[in-house]
């Protein structure tokens, strides 16, 4: 027994050295200095009220997300930002008119169903087919019968289906949209997977620009009853739609701390400002977006400088399609900024994080270390770190150029705001500022962290290395059915 509580005494000293040995002497006051600021000056949750309120929306391109890029330049250059721009693109973009559906056993017998078009359905739209069930939309789903939805209007799960085989993968309702358009389906109806007749809105294209076939959303319950109908009987649906498409000129907000020795080393940290137009997006992202800007405020109030450049970001068209965290990476490509960049986190719809995530095992040790010292000034901190990659959101453009992404982690979002993902019940009324200030604390701490530290061990991948990492964390798929797959096999 005197062996065994030696060995662990001993492992439990090295693994404490060995933590410890990635960090500086300083963080330590460091962190407990960002802890008390947030903890008492935090303009997260109200800047985010004040948004939700005077703004709404903010929808990419419209004069509401016009407000909401101003509204955010402001408040940066009221906490002291002087190395503050806007970084102008100009994208297609796109906005919903009117919408009716009906359904019904007989062409002469439609009934009208609670629906919402998806982004990028064509700018008119007035059809009546037959409606088929694709299950959950899948490849898989059409091979079995490569003709079944062929001049007909899809009906498939937004997730996966109750009773699917065990690991069954889910993909993007863009994705989805792109499969059956694939097969020669002439519309996709989307069932949520939301209860209580919460319509899902989102863009269906995996290109950002219009898709050929109407897409939209129908409540889980109406969807589900639809797919017991098309057990026993043939159904048909007639879709009617209105919507705008065109060129529009939107801005992403760029706030820069140069570093104070390794200023041509970058670290980014960013979120989306856009929403949809349904609700004011408090979740989607405001929680995250705000949260980032009140990161720049904590610098800015502790004057932190670290090591490297600290780069805060707000992204405006995320939702159609990463447009502006694409366009960054675009103008970083062309000014040969790209190498600088060494790390992307990326906060969207981030609440009351207890770890980290990173795409890059290299980072463990630091990234631990840092939430080593998070944890000693608040044990709610867990300092757990998820290892992996995803796709849909900010920091995909920078993961494929073979920068590492990270973020916070292990929270979940608060007052049961999950349904109303992308939904018309978005607001601030569920919005939490405890989670929020969490958001900041920890977030804050991590980028100083990363953007402070002797070494940082994950390297800029190189492209035949970023191409092995998407397929062994199986994202191939899913890019080559959007298009993004760069790679000849």
């Amino acid at each position: 027994m005197k062996n065994k509580a030696l060995s662990l005494s001993l492992f439990s000293i090295l693994t404490s050295n060995l933590l410890f040995g990635q960090t500086k002497p300083e963080w330590t006051t460091i962190f407990n200095n960002i802890n008390t600021e947030v903890v008492s000056n935090s303009n997260a949750y109200p800047s985010l009220k004040t948004a939700t309120e005077t703004i709404g929306h903010r929808l990419t391109g419209s004069a509401n997300g016009q407000k909401a890029e101003e509204f955010a330049y402001n408040l940066l250059k009221s906490y002291g930002f002087k190395n503050l721009k806007y970084q102008p693109f100009e994208v297609e973009s796109w906005s919903r008119g009117t919408i009716k559906v009906t359904i019904g056993s007989a062409i002469d017998k439609l009934k009208p169903i609670k629906s919402v078009s998806l982004a990028y359905s064509p700018i008119k739209v007035n059809e009546t087919l037959e409606v088929v069930d694709m299950g959950n939309g899948l490849e898989e789903d059409y091979l079995n019968n490569p003709n079944k939805v062929v001049g007909k209007f899809a009906l498939v799960y937004l997730g996966v289906l109750p009773g699917s085989k065990p690991g069954t993968p889910n993909l993007h309702r863009s994705e989805k949209t792109a499969i059956a358009t694939k097969y020669g389906a002439k519309g996709i109806i989307v069932i949520n997977t939301s209860a209580n007749g919460i319509l899902l809105t989102g863009t269906a294209s995996v290109t950002g620009k219009l898709i050929p076939i109407p897409a939209v959303c129908v409540g889980k319950e109406d969807g589900m009853i639809l797919k017991e109908k098309l057990k026993t009987e043939k159904l048909f649906s007639h879709i009617e739609m209105t919507n705008f498409s065109g060129l529009i000129k939107a801005r992403n907000i760029i706030a820069t701390i140069p570093g104070a020795i390794l200023p041509n080393e970058k670290v980014v940290v960013g979120g989306h400002l856009d929403s949809w137009d349904l609700a004011t997006g408090a979740i989607d992202n405001g929680i995250g977006s705000f949260s980032v800007l009140d990161m720049a405020r904590t610098f800015q109030a502790l004057k932190l400088n670290p090591a490297r450049t600290v780069e805060f970001a707000l992204f405006m068209g995320e939702e159609e399609g990463l447009l502006g965290s694409k366009a960054y990476v675009t103008a970083a490509k062309n000014d040969k900024s790209i190498d600088q960049i060494r790390y992307m986190f990326n906060y969207d719809m981030t609440n009351d994080p207890k770890g980290f995530s990173t795409s890059s095992e290299d980072s463990r040790t630091l990234f631990q270390s840092i939430g080593a010292i998070a944890n000693k000034i608040d044990t709610g901190f867990k300092n757990s770190l998820s290892v992996g990659a995803g796709l849909h959101s900010d920091h995909q453009p920078f993961m494929l150029q073979g920068i590492p992404t990270g973020g916070g982690s292990g929270g979940g979002l608060p007052n049961g705001a999950g349904p109303c993902y992308h939904a018309d019940c978005d607001g601030f009324n569920l919005v939490d500022e405890k989670g929020m200030k969490n958001t900041v604390r920890y977030g804050t701490m991590l980028l100083y962290g990363v953007a402070d530290a002797y070494e940082i061990k994950s390297k800029h991948l190189t492209d035949q290395e970023t191409k092995q990492f998407l397929i062994d964390k199986g994202l191939k798929e899913a890019l080559q059915i959007a298009g993004d797959w760069r790679w000849k096999d």
